[in-house]
């Protein structure tokens, strides 16, 4: 339970803030342009640096970095709370991003060594794969319900008692062995100011790209820097002797789909917590707490299907049979919601499609991360683990920013449209007006998702062909799947 509660803050964390951010924007006076980097200075510090926070595990040991990371995380969630100023909270959640990038490998690396019986491994991934594919969504009932009955600076103070929780337990119950001298990786710096720097202008592109548009120059600039960057940190790491990302990790066939699925499917998922929120609340006029416990039922889903359902496949099937029909349900899951409608839906549509995502997310996550860190040397394991969390936080990223700029503009597109029509037949009172809006709206999130349908279907096609790993067999774990040490096994998760 240690490693899973310090996950569920990292992921929650991500959304808990999203239902706070009126609230917290009318007390702190922010502006509309500003007002983003509540989100995006944690998504930018977590996505860029996970690399480097991955390799700072394999560098000092696993538990050693978790312990630092949720120390470092619960004081950078107390500032955040306390902030009297923009500046301030845009800070603390910088330094929350940072933190959880240290946190977040070293609790998969633990959580991948720990675990090596296959009936073990397979609970304890179920209930990570829950947490993967359920945690935003926690994030965002939390957060309506913290804000609703009692104030936004809750939502970044509730870490400080999980943090506490979870250092108390880590203390007695993780164990981890610590590198020798002779097995220590060097810090690679030059790439991890190449690789850091190419994520995190990849993931502030994207950030940028919501207010401005992907053909701003800045956009572009920052998207073609981080490319350059990046391909510049891949001939670097096929060179250097001590790489910050050994490339073998990634040219597994295996563990590279795996992570290409995990960056896709991610990308219908996290643009369909953005418009739901939005759907909720200025559509249907659901308070915050009432649109947060709306996701519910998707978390429920999650969990059900990461525990009960993946857990239990797992040791039958190979991955790919989990992986590709837990895409092609959650695909049908978004399709469901291109047909929303202005008028309150819930029950008919919105619930049936969050029940279905839920489902077929969980069938994903889980094998998608035991395939990802499986038989990886133990001195590279954190620097694996990082990459699972990279092609997350950089899918949710990209994702997130381009289906919002297709929400956006086609939603613009409608309104203008229709609004002139309207106004062709005669001049559009204010109800005429408000209904032209919202239907502009829902139109423009149902071509949204629409698009996510896509990609999630895209996500589907790489899991069955890229993913081609055979189906454990029983006993101790193969070795494929096994990490390269078998430390004490402690009930953790």
């Amino acid at each position: 339970m240690i490693i899973a509660l310090a996950q569920l803050m990292v992921v929650l964390d991500a959304t808990i803030v999203n239902i706070a951010l009126p609230s917290a924007q009318r007390e702190l006076h922010m502006s509309d342009t500003n007002r983003q980097w509540v989100i995006t200075a944690y998504t930018l510090a977590f996505g860029g640096l996970l690399l480097l926070g991955g390799r700072i595990g394999d560098l000092i040991g696993r538990k050693r970095t978790f312990m630092i990371g949720l120390v470092g995380f619960a004081c950078a969630s107390a500032l955040g709370g306390a902030a009297h100023s923009q500046g301030m909270l845009f800070a603390a959640r910088a330094l929350q991003g940072a933190f959880a990038a240290v946190l977040a490998p070293a609790a998969l690396s633990l959580l991948t060594t720990t675990f090596t019986d296959l009936k073990e491994r397979s609970k304890a991934f179920g209930i990570y794969g829950a947490i993967a594919g359920g945690g935003a969504a926690i994030g965002l009932i939390a957060g309506g319900v913290l804000t609703e009955y009692l104030d936004w600076r809750w939502c970044l103070y509730v870490n400080v008692p999980i943090a506490l929780i979870a250092l108390l337990g880590a203390t007695w119950l993780l164990h981890d062995r610590r590198p020798a001298a002779a097995e220590r990786p060097s810090l690679d710096l030059p790439g991890v100011l190449l690789g850091c720097g190419g994520l995190v202008a990849i993931v502030y592109a994207c950030s940028e790209a919501v207010p401005r548009g992907w053909s701003d120059a800045l956009v572009l600039g920052l998207l073609c820097g981080g490319v350059a960057l990046l391909a510049a940190f891949a001939w670097w790491q096929s060179r250097t002797t001590t790489p910050l990302l050994p490339l073998h990790i990634i040219r597994n066939r295996n563990r590279a789909g795996a992570l290409i699925v995990m960056a896709l499917a991610v990308v219908g998922m996290f643009g369909m917590f953005l418009f739901m929120t939005y759907y909720l609340q200025v559509v249907l006029g659901y308070s915050p707490l009432k649109a947060g416990l709306a996701f519910l039922p998707m978390t429920a889903a999650i969990v059900l299907s990461s525990t009960q359902l993946s857990a239990r496949l797992m040791n039958r099937l190979p991955p790919r049979l989990l992986m590709t029909p837990g895409a092609i349900v959650a695909a049908t899951g978004l399709f469901l919601l291109t047909f929303l409608t202005v008028e309150p839906a819930y029950a008919s549509h919105v619930l049936p499609a969050m029940i279905l995502l839920g489902l077929g997310m969980g069938l994903v996550f889980m094998p998608v991360v035991n395939v990802a860190t499986s038989g990886v040397d133990q001195r590279d394991s954190g620097v694996s683990s990082a990459t699972v969390n990279t092609a997350q936080q950089v899918g949710g990223s990209i994702g997130t920013a381009l289906l919002n700029t297709i929400a956006t503009s086609t939603s613009a597109t409608y309104i203008a449209a229709h609004l002139q029509a309207a106004a062709a037949a005669g001049a559009p009172g204010p109800a005429v007006r408000d209904r032209v809006v919202k239907e502009g709206v829902v139109h423009g999130f149902g071509i949204a998702i629409g698009w996510g349908t896509g990609i999630m279907l895209i996500a589907a096609v790489v899991a069955w062909t890229m993913v081609t790993a055979r189906a454990p067999k029983h006993g101790p774990v193969a070795p494929e799947y096994a990490p390269a040490y078998d430390p004490h096994r402690m009930r953790a998760v």
